[in-house]
């Protein structure tokens, strides 16, 4: 294989030591400029704090626009048909339309993408999922964080912590050398948890049983794409196509042929906001780590050669793509789930799928129980109740042991099966946006974030339009 193998035994080296350049000081630094970290660098600024975002490209908007991960998914309460395999369609059933459970920041930059094209209006149409496109939804970001006042810098990969027993502030890889930029809060906001974790917090990965996390998945985008000519294959073939899945038979076809090696059940993908183009999610890695250099490498290896398998497939195999070609890849490879940090709650599937509502809630969420099969193909889907959400509370953004950090996005604190839930992007956002908050506060009144008021970020957060339930 022409990736790198990881070494049976990896001999220690001692480096000198070094120096940092100390870039800057502020109240509130918030590392990842993903969903979740958009969220918090603007919750964090209204609420009155100085506020520096450092992010690892030169672009916002993590997992949306490096990883492409497209569209937005639900947001409102819905009942989705699913499929026993496969991935729902999320077209609401009888119950009727849905109702938004998150709003505040994720509002604002929905109705920038929308207002500039960048977006198609959630709806009973789109199942309330929200494609759009990466480019304008960089954009829409700057403007989102240029107008909240909130300072930027690129290109910088956080490595380590500033102080000994006390976090004080951040180091950050760069071109200009070692940096670190002191703050009196942190916002980890990294997806993985990195700051967090080495502040020498807790945390867990993957399920119960063995340890493995949800597969990786390379997304691309596949232009001049003919969607009359597609739909009049649907109508021919109903049974093959349910919303955004399906291709049994030519999947089948073709992998007799040797022409596909799918390690997933079906062909996936999303329409954007233009006509002839369409997002493709199809690949899949299972047994590899997204906080392993060696697991990650080999996966970007694995989930490019099936890009190209599944480019030639649609091509040769499926009307309406016979002109198309692959316009674009993420510029990694998606990663659904690493840590888990351990915080003062951990949310279970229990919990979601009995909506259970929590005194110190600061986020809602509606999105299925969704769990790629960490070992081979299939995806197991529960419904959250019909017309109804599950709380987040404060306390699973706040890390056990470690006082100056907060969490949120994706690693905050949750089961296996709970994360498959809220590791989502509109949720991601919303906890940003209150971990933000809660950040503020603390550096306002130098404490630490688990010593904030619950209440106090609660009214700040309605104060600021998000969604927490109330009438």
């Amino acid at each position: 294989m022409p990736v790198l193998q990881r070494p049976a035994r990896i001999p220690e080296l001692m480096l000198p030591p070094r120096k940092a350049g100390l870039a800057a000081e502020t109240d509130v630094l918030v590392v990842g400029g993903g969903p979740a970290g958009i969220g918090a660098a603007v919750g964090a600024a209204r609420a009155g704090a100085d506020v520096i975002l450092v992010e690892r490209y030169g672009f916002l908007g993590g997992n949306a626009t490096a990883a492409l991960v497209m569209p937005l998914m639900s947001f409102h309460t819905q009942r989705p048909t699913f499929e026993k395999l496969g991935v729902t369609n999320l077209l609401p059933d009888d119950h009727g339309p849905g109702h938004p459970v998150i709003a505040g920041v994720l509002k604002e930059l929905l109705e920038r993408l929308v207002g500039s094209g960048g977006a198609v209006a959630p709806s009973l149409d789109t199942g309330y999922v929200v494609p759009f496109d990466p480019e304008i939804f960089k954009s829409a970001a700057l403007e989102l964080l240029d107008q909240a006042g909130v300072r930027m810098l690129f290109h910088s990969f956080a490595s380590g912590i500033f102080g000994e027993g006390d976090v004080q502030g951040v180091v950050f890889e760069t071109k200009s050398g070692p940096l670190v930029i002191k703050a009196k809060a942190v916002v980890d906001c990294t997806g993985d948890g990195d700051v967090a974790a080495l502040a020498g917090a807790g945390y867990e990965m993957g399920r119960e049983a063995d340890g493995l996390v949800q597969p990786m998945t390379l997304m691309f985008r596949m232009a001049d794409f003919n969607p009359a000519a597609f739909q009049e294959y649907v109508r021919q073939n109903p049974g093959q196509w349910r919303g955004v899945h399906g291709l049994w038979d030519l999947v089948r076809q073709a992998s007799a042929n040797g022409d596909l090696n799918l390690a997933r059940e079906d062909i996936l993908f999303f329409g954007t906001p233009h006509a002839h183009e369409v997002s493709v999610n199809s690949t899949r890695v299972t047994r590899v780590l997204g906080t392993d250099v060696w697991d990650w490498t080999l996966a970007e290896w694995e989930s490019r050669h099936q890009l190209n398998q599944l480019m030639r497939f649609l091509r040769k195999y499926v009307p309406g793509f016979q002109d198309s070609y692959a316009v674009q890849s993420g510029v990694h490879v998606g990663v659904r789930e690493t840590r888990r940090i351990v915080g003062e709650y951990q949310l279970t599937a229990q919990d979601l799928l009995g909506a259970r509502k929590f005194p110190d809630a600061i986020a809602r969420g509606s999105y299925p129980v969704d769990i790629h099969n960490p070992a081979g193909k299939g995806t197991i889907l529960k419904r959250i109740p019909a017309d109804d959400a599950y709380d987040i509370p404060l306390r699973a953004l706040i890390p056990q042991r470690i006082d100056k950090v907060i969490v949120a996005g994706r690693c905050i604190s949750g089961t296996h099966e709970a994360h498959s839930s809220y590791r989502v992007m509109p949720i991601a956002m919303a906890t940003g946006q209150a971990a933000g908050i809660c950040a503020a506060a603390a550096a306002r009144r130098n404490i630490v974030p688990r010593d904030v008021a619950a209440q106090e970020v609660r009214e700040e957060l309605m104060r600021q339009g998000a969604s927490l339930g109330q009438p």
